[in-house]
């Protein structure tokens, strides 16, 4: 990953967050909340669980689902598919 911004290393993400957050008309906002929603929408997308931890940075992919795995777009779908009553159960042979 490169740490720098025009040729200069970058000291702080703190101080280009803080411009982008003014710039944008943004105040309040922390990053993690960012990064936060950087996962859930990934994974709403459809990407892999692995993709994401490794986007993350996470050191192996349990922390990812243990923290994310509700954003999973299968998560719990069979738990609510009983609750469609109005589907045609298939019946066992």
């Amino acid at each position: 990953m490169c740490n720098e911004y025009n040729g200069t290393p970058i000291k702080s993400i703190r101080t280009g967050y803080a411009t982008a957050l003014r710039r944008a008309g943004l105040s309040g906002i922390h990053i993690h909340q960012i990064r936060h929603t950087v996962a859930v929408r990934m994974l709403a997308a459809g990407k892999p669980i692995e993709q994401v931890s490794q986007y993350l940075g996470h050191s192996n992919t349990s922390v990812t689902q243990k923290v994310y795995a509700r954003f999973l777009p299968e998560h719990l779908s069979d738990a609510a598919d009983i609750l469609n009553f109005g589907m045609a159960v298939p019946k066992k042979r």
